[in-house]
């Protein structure tokens, strides 16, 4: 079985001389690179040179708030650009800040638990002031296109105004929220092009949106705009894969299972796969997730296609959308067009607490940026058929749903992830301080009460006072709040089981 690249092995460089390295993007991910290759020898004998590329005018990536230059028209027109970020004005984050803070630098005492994209935004800032990035970051700046050039081992970065610049290591944090994902279903092309539907990337509040409004997506941002359109439409509708019909509040919210057809788009007619049928739509809001989008990197380098089955491990990078592939722990593509310590890919798996991700992620590609020898080809190809293997079982032989599984991790996979590169990394990440602790396991796992009973205490007025103060001395006031907040969750359910 042919599984190992040339590349990798063609990789073994002399990385003692200056290093300039290049970083797309100063959301989250770019932000934690710039932080860890700070922290390295390397960078303060000034041996590597970092420079970030960000193609708006402050950091925060996904978590930046729309200010007035972003306002984007809604209904969106079926060929205008995508929004620079999809933030709905009522956003808040779905993971406790706790848990999704950086390892190395908690949020404020008496921020609130789930807080406003504005408070992240905030955070990522202080971030950057913290450990003084700003000065690696060139605002306003998009990288237009990235070329590996093989025979002298230096990567051809072109950038707004047509600069042309050279690196040796391209670190690809440019995340992953900004190219919507439009659903192939019948009809719904004639939607869109008479704005009777939008994707949610263009959606900011409910109101003036119609009397009748259909939500599709079962994930946190269809359930939140379906929650919140209640607050202004007549009747909701809301679609989810798997769902049974149902009608609550005297119809004026309704339960769909997947849309088998969009109708005539005068008649707002929806036809679902049980044989439901809804009439008098006034517009459908598409919270149906985002594509990986990486226009800096073009054929041969990147593909654009599902990926072939394997073994053998194909030559080139694929990019189906939902998945990069093959790359070696997510990370480093593994291919023969590029050692895999030279192009590296931060944030890509869903479903996971993605800041100390990134931060774990960040000290795996300095360590094979520094020891590019530390990443064994063979058994990297091994673990991604593994992985393959794996998926399959679970979702069956077709590669475009292998793919869609790819990078989304499973109840606890992305906490063994982590373990797993630290250990990797080796030295003082390997001890048991590093390990992800008990409690951001447990408390990942209720992350959804414990956010539905947030709410609840914003809505009685006594959020505010639950945090006041926590946090001014140290991590383990968050901790216990976080508990007694689940405590209080847990004391209510038992309360209604009694009067069962």
């Amino acid at each position: 079985m042919d599984l190992l690249p040339n590349a990798a092995v063609d990789s073994l460089i002399d990385l003692d001389g200056v290093k300039d390295i290049c970083v797309i993007g100063a959301g989250a991910g770019g932000l934690a690179a710039l932080k860890i290759i700070s922290e390295t020898p390397q960078y303060k004998s000034g041996r590597w040179r970092p420079t970030a590329f960000e193609m708006r005018e402050k950091v925060g990536g996904v978590w930046r708030v729309p200010s007035h230059s972003d306002i984007v028209e809604f209904p969106a027109s079926p060929t205008g650009d995508f929004p620079l970020t999809p933030l709905y004005d009522s956003l808040t984050t779905n993971l406790p800040h706790p848990v999704m803070a950086f390892h190395s630098f908690p949020f404020p005492p008496s921020t609130p638990l789930y807080p406003p994209a504005s408070t992240v935004e905030t955070y990522l800032q202080a971030y950057a002031a913290h450990y003084k990035l700003g000065q690696h970051i060139r605002f306003n700046t998009a990288v237009l296109s990235a070329d590996w050039d093989g025979q002298h081992s230096k990567w051809t970065v072109r950038i707004t105004g047509d600069e042309v610049l050279t690196f040796d290591l391209l670190i690809v944090a440019n995340g992953h929220y900004h190219v919507p994902r439009f659903p192939d279903t019948p009809g719904l092309a004639a939607w869109l092009a008479q704005g009777k539907a939008s994707h949610s990337a263009w959606y900011r509040r409910p109101h003036d949106i119609g009397n009748t409004v259909l939500v599709v997506g079962g994930g946190y941002s269809g359930i939140d705009i379906s929650a919140e359109m209640r607050t202004a439409a007549q009747t909701v509708l809301h679609s989810v894969t798997g769902g049974e019909p149902e009608d609550l509040d005297g119809g004026a919210f309704k339960r769909r299972g997947r849309i088998a057809e969009f109708g005539d788009p005068s008649q707002g007619r929806v036809v679902f796969e049980d044989g439901t049928v809804d009439e008098e739509v006034d517009h459908c809001i598409l919270a149906t997730g985002y594509e990986f989008s990486f226009p800096f990197l073009s054929p041969p380098l990147l593909e654009g296609a599902v990926p072939p089955a394997i073994p053998p491990l194909p030559p080139t990078l694929y990019n189906s959308s939902y998945n990069l592939f093959p790359l070696a722990r997510h990370v480093f593509p593994l291919v023969s067009t590029i050692p895999p310590s030279r192009l590296v890919f931060l944030g890509l798996p869903i479903r996971v607490v993605p800041f100390p991700l990134m931060e774990v992620q960040a000290r795996a590609v300095i360590k094979a940026f520094a020891q590019p020898e530390s990443l064994d080809p063979l058994q990297e190809a091994v673990a991604i058929v593994a992985r393959y293997e794996t998926l399959r079982a679970r979702v069956g032989d077709s590669e475009a749903a292998i793919a869609e599984a790819w990078h989304r991790f499973q109840d606890q996979e992305q906490f063994e992830y982590r373990d797993e590169l630290h250990a990797w990394i080796g030295g003082e990440y390997a001890g048991p301080e590093w390990k992800v602790p008990t409690w951001t396991r447990e408390l990942y796992g209720r992350k959804d009460v414990l956010r539905s009973e947030w709410k609840e205490l914003e809505r009685l007025g006594e959020a505010e006072e639950w945090v006041r103060g926590v946090g001014e001395h140290g991590e383990s006031e968050w901790v216990d709040l976080l508990y007694r907040l689940l405590r209080r969750v847990d004391k209510k359910g038992q309360a209604e089981f009694g009067k069962l």
